[in-house]
């Protein structure tokens, strides 16, 4: 299925935010939540967990599991698509490799999630979202460029808080999605495993996004990094979210920092909240 190519300015700025990438002494919490997956009891909540914003890649997960509910994603592995010239691959050589849904998650291969989301449509990937409480539900893309299916997710019209983040990786674990087990299952089974120590398994998302200026640039002092997920020691879980903003430092896009933060800290902050 050929997906309709990106916007150069976009592939410039998408480009930008993984070579140039990272958070520099300029970059802010917005913010950090855990809560317990049993009983979805916020266990910290830190700065504002309230206002939402792009999602970026962190819609993966949710995406994956409308996929495998609907039978467009058969399996962990299948289908594997190929990389077609006018596709994305500012993503670097990963993404111009046939790709499954595990490659998909793990290398956060944009032109995969777009042959995904044609194929379930705008209406079913909101009616997803609302059942979900995903953010705002919002497919409908740019204002007068149609382009929901392709970018709704990308600093557009589809909007979540960390607080909603939290809530539907909540529901996800504990099966309340109203999707097949399967689904639920293959899902995380594609999620990136992380080793933090102590005990702990941590399974999480990264995205990250640029905000847009008031003349519709992308703002790329600002850059968005989320880091979302769960993490699990003996018979306790924790689901968690992590939002920043602001400037980037060389080696690491806002993504992959406020994952590096997160990962830092988990063990201290595990540790507290077992208090």
């Amino acid at each position: 299925m050929r997906t309709p190519k990106l916007p150069t300015f976009f592939l410039a700025a998408a480009a930008a935010l993984l070579l140039g990438s990272g958070q520099s002494a300029e970059a802010r919490m917005i913010c950090t939540i855990v809560a317990d997956a049993a009983t979805s009891e916020i266990l910290t909540e830190e700065g504002d967990c309230q206002t939402r914003v792009t999602p970026a890649s962190t819609f993966k997960i949710a995406l994956a599991v409308m996929g495998f509910d609907a039978g467009v994603l058969k399996s962990t592995s299948a289908p594997t698509w190929e990389w077609k010239e006018g596709d994305p691959d500012w993503g670097g050589a990963a993404w111009r490799r046939p790709t499954d849904p595990a490659a998909w998650m793990k290398h956060s291969v944009v032109w995969y999630s777009q042959r995904i989301t044609p194929v379930i449509g705008a209406a079913e990937l909101s009616r997803y979202s609302k059942a979900f409480g995903y953010g705002n539900a919002d497919f409908t893309g740019d204002p007068g460029k149609n382009n929901g299916l392709e970018r709704a997710w990308i600093s557009s019209s589809l909007k979540i808080s960390p607080r909603e983040q939290v809530a539907f990786l909540t529901r996800l674990l504990n099966g309340k999605l109203s999707v097949t087990e399967q689904a639920v299952a293959n899902t995380r089974a594609i999620v990136e495993e992380a080793d933090v120590g102590g005990g702990w398994r941590l399974w999480g998302k990264t995205g990250g996004a640029f905000p847009r200026k008031a003349n519709g640039e992308f703002d790329r002092a600002q850059g968005w990094g989320w880091f979302v997920g769960w993490a699990e020691q003996k018979n306790r879980r924790l689901v968690f979210a992590r939002l920043i903003q602001g400037e980037r430092e060389p080696g690491l896009s806002p993504g992959r920092l406020a994952k590096a933060q997160l990962l830092k800290e988990w063990p201290k902050r595990a540790a507290q909240l077992a208090r």
